[in-house]
Parts: C-alpha cells; sequence; structure tokens
C-alpha cells in the first residue's frame, strides 16, 4: 500500500468511526462506501473486519441479551449461513457487478433513511421473516461487504425500545462481521495482520472518540439526514465505476 492509500484508509476510517460515535450505527456502511471509491468490495471487506468487530462488541453488552437472542435466532443463523456459504464470492467481489451491487444497496439504505417509512409491525414471535431477512442481508453481505439492508429496516419493523435496538444493532452486526470474516478465510483471503489493518482499528477508535464528543454538540437528525445524503451520492459513484 503506497503512502497516499494508507493515508486515505486511515481519514476513511476516522470518519466511519466518526458516524458511529454520533449515531451509534454505520461505521461499515461508511467505510466500504468510501473505500469503494478506490478499492473492490473485497479488498475493502479484508480492512474492515477488525474495526467492525472491535467497535460492536462493547455494543454487544446490555439486560436484553436473552430475549432478543429468542427472538433474532433465525436471523443470526441465515445470515451466518447465508455469508459463509455465498457461492462465487472472489468472482463477484472483482466483477464490475460488485461495484454496482454495492451502488444500489448505498442508494436504497440512503433513500430509505431520508424516506424513513412507518413500517409494519412485526411479531418477534414470527420466525420466517426473521430468517428471510437475515439470509437476504447475508447474500448482500457476501457480495459487498455492507449488512444494513434489510437488516435495519427490519429491527425497526419489531418496534424495539432504544437500548434494545442498540445492543440488537450491535449483536447483529456482530455476527455479519464474523461470517465476514470466515468467509473471507475459506476464501484465500484473510484478514490481515498488517500495518493496513492496525491503522484502520486505530483511526477507527480515534473517530468515535471524536464522534462521541461531537454527539452533544450537533443535531443528531441534521447529521442522519445529510449522511444518508452522503450515501445515495456515493452509491451513484459506484454504480457509474461499475457501468
Amino acid at each position: 500500500m503506497e503512502a497516499w492509500e494508507a493515508a486515505a484508509v486511515g481519514a476513511v476510517f476516522v470518519v466511519a468511526g466518526g458516524v458511529k460515535g454520533v449515531t451509534g450505527m454505520g461505521l461499515p456502511t461508511v467505510a466500504v462506501s468510501l473505500l469503494g471509491l478506490w478499492m473492490t468490495p473485497l479488498q475493502a471487506a479484508t480492512l474492515l473486519v477488525a474495526p467492525s468487530l472491535a467497535t460492536n462488541v462493547a455494543q454487544c453488552r446490555g439486560p436484553h441479551l436473552r430475549p432478543l437472542a429468542a427472538t433474532l435466532w433465525p436471523v443470526w443463523i441465515a445470515l451466518a449461513l447465508a455469508t459463509v456459504l455465498a457461492p462465487d464470492w472472489e468472482a463477484r467481489a472483482r466483477a464490475p457487478d460488485a461495484r454496482i451491487l454495492l451502488g444500489v444497496i448505498l442508494v436504497l439504505y440512503g433513500a430509505w433513511g431520508l424516506w424513513r417509512p412507518t413500517l409494519p409491525q412485526l411479531s418477534r414471535s414470527a420466525h420466517w421473516p426473521g430468517a428471510a431477512v437475515g439470509g437476504a442481508t447475508g447474500l448482500v453481505t457476501a457480495a459487498t461487504a455492507v449488512f444494513v439492508i434489510p437488516l435495519v429496516p427490519y429491527l425497526q419493523a419489531l418496534r424495539l425500545g432504544k437500548d434494545e435496538m442498540v445492543q440488537a444493532l450491535g449483536l447483529s452486526f456482530t455476527v455479519a462481521t464474523l461470517a465476514l470474516a470466515m468467509r473471507l478465510q475459506a476464501s484465500g483471503n484473510p484478514v490481515p495482520a498488517s500495518f493496513e489493518a492496525v491503522l484502520a482499528l486505530v483511526a477507527a477508535f480515534a473517530g468515535m472518540w471524536l464522534g462521541t464528543r461531537l454527539r452533544s454538540r450537533i443535531s443528531g437528525a441534521a447529521f442522519q439526514r445529510a449522511m444518508f445524503v452522503v450515501f445515495i451520492g456515493l452509491g451513484l459513484v459506484n454504480l457509474g465505476r461499475g457501468a
């Protein structure tokens, strides 16, 4: 990795960590969307795993583990299986259609975040919808290293409380990150123990520290709207580069 690329990776993860510090989520999506400007999703994924896992573990703690596990276990199992067993990972990750899919996911996520439709409430005891959402999220994760669609809208449709939602996101993103790491290992692209990986990890935590300092000084709603607009823009750029 050249000096300019190392500096760019550090800057990307500072920004991604800052977004997570302000909003409590978004590190993988921000990192992959920005890294996708000059990397394939596969290359971005190898740098993403360590920062994503490290920053989500603390978010897994909380008093709601047992009820969340009782509700979300089909999501987690389907997500992990779909991510690990998705066919043709390496071929798709290096092909232009992987960048196009990343662009589509970013545009959809940005549009959904700006629109914020009222979703129908889903029953926590209905496991088949969760399994379907988990499987779809796993396929998207395998191809793009982004695991917000359709997972986040599904979690919101469960009408979880604020603390429950934070813990559910942490647990679900941890499952997705571990499954992605297993997929990378199985495909011969293990997470590197390199300067770049350490740089990404340190930069992500530095960004989170900055984000938590900024959280009380800026409007969370306005920040999220701006972030979704940026996702749409980055998605369109990835669509153009993949065309």
